[in-house]
């Protein structure tokens, strides 16, 4: 029987996010503001209703400890803003598969692959898995897809291989009856969200879009992950249609005038990404009217603002045996969610489904 009061997570991949996440929840425990956070509560639930009881790994540096140290192990880059107490979840081992690149192999050192995943969703009494994984693991995203629906455990993607928008993973999940959001996060202020809005802000004013770029560099293992292209397909496509879809009042943009993605590796800027991001457009009479902007975040921290929320809105949904309205939340806070929607209609509808006012 699920626990109303608390969120019981396990969360799929210990890098970098995962230990933005972690960080997160006890800094929240910790300190009672609500500054960082895109919503305080959500459907009653705050950050510190959020527990993890499980957590996987395929690195021999971080599975077998507990979930407190393995965040601050190597190769993990990102800052840290909050102390972490040991918390009684050992790293647990996973199926590496396709989750480890080529540029990354040598510094990744693989424990053994498990067949326990399933077992240990169980006992630890799971209720949400959190898909941490490098971006193209595709086979191991979906073995992990296929776990949480034989454990019957709600699926929170959060990297770039389409689950929540692949009509037959959709129905999987739905004829299962198993909780579902995706796919690829977004990020409180990251280069795709601010895009987006720029595009939406142009598309609103009247300005037609004709050309546009966003180009990103960083230093974690993630941009080391996506030097290899062949991984990085569905990311620009992910990140592109984010932007495409709210173009020239939903019109898009003609082919070969985007160009949006990870660009390069730049191993000094360790988990801060800098995003360069221009677009051009033809504003009243054909006049041009263009725009040029750089922003620097630390990568991490700006997603895991975003995944404390999509934890809540499941759980929320799910104790109402509301799955559908999971669409809603897939729009709000995924840049590739199975139906895109203007983000402030999405945001209106999730606070009248959940009862709280805009925060």
């Amino acid at each position: 029987m699920m626990d109303n009061s608390k969120i019981k997570v396990a969360v799929l991949g210990i890098g970098n996010c995962a230990s933005s996440l972690v960080q997160g929840l006890e800094y929240y425990k910790i300190n009672d503001t609500e500054n960082g956070l895109i919503s305080d509560v959500i459907g009653g639930y705050r950050v510190s209703d959020i527990e993890i009881v499980a957590a996987f790994d395929i690195n021999k540096n971080k599975v077998g400890k507990d979930l407190s140290e393995a965040i601050f192990s190597e190769p993990n880059n990102t800052t840290k803003f909050s102390d972490v107490p040991n918390l009684g979840v050992t790293v647990s081992p996973g199926k590496t598969l396709d989750g480890i690149g080529k540029f990354v192999v040598d510094i990744i050192n693989p424990v053994e692959d498990s067949d326990t995943v399933v077992e240990v969703l169980k006992s630890s009494e799971a209720e949400i898995l959190v898909n941490l994984l490098p971006v193209g693991s595709d086979e191991a995203v979906k073995f992990y897809a296929e776990c949480a629906i034989e454990a019957k455990v709600g699926f929170i993607n959060c990297i770039p291989v389409f689950i929540a928008r692949d009509k037959d993973w959709y129905q999987k999940f739905s004829d299962n009856n198993v909780p579902l959001i995706g796919d690829d996060i977004k990020s409180q202020v990251g280069a795709t969200i601010v895009h987006r809005a720029l595009a939406q802000l142009f598309s609103d004013r009247g300005i037609n879009l004709k050309r546009s770029y966003q180009l990103n560099v960083g230093g974690n293992m993630d941009f080391l992950n996506m030097l290899e292209e062949d991984r990085l397909q569905t990311k620009r496509t992910s990140k592109t249609t984010s932007v495409t879809s709210v173009a020239n009042k939903g019109k898009g943009m003609e082919e070969g005038t985007v160009r949006i993605g990870p660009s390069d590796y730049v191993e000094w800027l360790e988990d801060r990404k800098k995003a360069f991001i221009r677009l051009e457009g033809e504003a009243f009479g054909g006049v041009p009217l263009n725009i040029e902007l750089q922003l620097e975040v630390w990568d991490s921290p700006n997603s895991a603002g975003v995944v404390i929320d999509a934890i809540r809105y499941m759980k929320y949904f799910t104790m109402k045996n509301d799955l559908k309205s999971l669409d809603l939340v897939s729009a709000w806070l995924m840049k590739a969610p199975a139906e895109a929607a203007k983000d402030q209609d999405t945001l209106k509808k999730l606070h009248e489904l959940t009862h709280e006012e805009t925060k």
